[in-house]
């Protein structure tokens, strides 16, 4: 999601919301998010069950019975390709395009039932297969799916089944992101162009989260589905802040900025490759791109499959890293593979990476000042979450989330590094609209 200043309604899509109904048709709309709530978060634990099971095939299993206690180049390399074949399967013969374009950011607006085939397949092939994207932009459309087919069945119009829709969304990336809480930050912040127009579309979207998420807390004697909680685990107690710390989430929001933005001018530009070279070539070129990154960066010292896949499961690893040229090959193949998957043509969504990367720079002063783990956590996911969306209070949220209860006194210097991402990029955005108009920029 990248939050832009116009009035956007970010259930529908659109712009200048209608009013929604009221009274009973409303009380309807509010009872039907709570009864997609739990399908919605289903769709998303049973997707999320799927690419991690075949991703640990893949790159575990495989790998052993082939002889190996590690994937070996071959299947570093290959791998990704073999992922992009099924991409380009799904947006070649399936309705869709296989779903939103991550350069583009977080989008929320309803995706079409017959979308859901093509968007599961090619998120199969990006996430599994070792694409550096996350896993929100599949989860927010196969949550769509969910409320449109809802809006479908219960005949409650295009309005109604465009609330329904951001209803399944915020159910579904509950999933994701570890309840309810920063599901609906994200939908506030997200749509807070539209000010008091914003509430009423909130309740729906709320309740669906809620509910969606007893599936995985449990409901009386029953536990819920066992999966793992959104924290960085062993991290130590984080206790009293001091000035070096707030100077550390100040600098890792700059240069998170200063990386992202490179990041998405990267991307741009392979994607700008695609009319010559045509979708397939592209997709083919960056995958096999992505897999010499990380073989480049096994040879180098460091583990290829954390130069691969979203991150979300190398923090502990870039984390507890002690060599500075270790974290520096990471950053950078990280940084490039990053950007030619958003610009190639694979499906997924951009924040969790940015995430990595922003932990990745914070750890660097583990290493160098012996700056508390937990706050590189904290700060780090701050700053390179804000980077990319340019949201300000759900990085801080999430990062709240990644380091528990040992991190609570991290939440000033999180703060400071969203704020100082939030304005690196912000200054970033202004010079590029600037040079887009062809005016030049202002004189300091």
């Amino acid at each position: 999601m990248t939050h832009s200043p116009s009035a956007h309604d970010p259930v529908t899509g659109g712009d200048a919301p209608t009013p929604l109904m009221s009274g009973r048709g409303y009380l309807h709309l509010v009872l039907l998010g709570a009864g997609i709530g739990i399908p919605a978060a289903l769709v998303a634990a049973l997707f999320l069950a799927l690419v991690h099971d075949l991703e640990h095939w893949l790159w575990h299993d495989l790998p052993d019975s082939l002889g190996h206690p590690s994937p070996p180049w071959y299947l570093v390399v290959g791998l990704p390709v073999v992922g992009a074949l099924l991409v380009v399967i799904a947006r070649a013969l399936l309705p869709g395009d296989g779903g939103h374009e991550p350069l583009e950011g977080l989008a929320t607006a309803p995706t079409p039932v017959s979308h859901g085939p093509g968007v599961a397949l090619a998120a199969l092939g990006t996430l599994s297969f070792g694409a550096v994207l996350g896993p929100e932009a599949p989860i927010v459309a196969l949550g769509s799916v969910v409320g449109v087919a809802a809006g479908r069945i219960a005949s409650v119009g295009q309005r109604g089944s465009a609330v329904l829709s951001g209803a399944g969304e915020f159910s579904a990336i509950s999933a994701l992101f570890g309840g309810p809480i920063v599901a609906g930050m994200l939908l506030v912040e997200g749509g807070v162009a539209m000010g008091a127009a914003l509430l009423p579309l909130l309740l729906p979207g709320l309740v669906a989260a809620a509910i969606g998420y007893l599936v995985f807390i449990g409901f009386g004697s029953w536990g819920g589905l066992e999966t793992q909680g959104l924290v960085v685990p062993n991290l130590p107690l984080y206790d009293g802040v001091h000035v070096g710390d707030l100077t550390v989430g100040i600098v890792v929001g700059l240069l998170a900025a200063v990386i992202v933005a490179a990041v998405r001018r990267l991307g741009t530009a392979v994607d700008g490759r695609g009319e010559r070279l045509g979708m397939p070539a592209l997709l083919l070129g960056g995958a096999l791109a992505v897999g010499l990154l990380a073989e480049a960066a096994e040879v180098l010292g460091a583990d290829p499959l954390d130069v691969l896949f979203s991150g979300q499961a190398s923090i502990p690893a870039v984390v507890g890293e002690d060599s500075t040229k270790i974290i520096i090959v990471l950053l950078v193949a990280k940084f490039l593979a990053y950007g030619v998957s958003l610009g190639c043509g694979f499906r997924g969504g951009p924040i969790f990476p940015a995430i990595f990367l922003g932990i990745a720079l914070a750890s660097l002063t583990i290493v160098w000042f012996d700056v508390s783990p937990t706050l590189a956590v904290s700060v780090g996911t701050a700053a390179g979450m804000a980077a990319q969306t340019r949201l300000i209070v759900t990085p801080v949220l999430l990062s709240t989330l990644l380091v528990g209860s040992q991190g609570l006194d991290t939440a000033p210097a999180a703060v400071l590094a969203t704020a100082s991402a939030w304005l690196a990029m912000a200054l970033v955005d202004q010079r590029n609209a600037q040079s887009t108009v062809g005016v030049p920029p202002t004189p300091r």
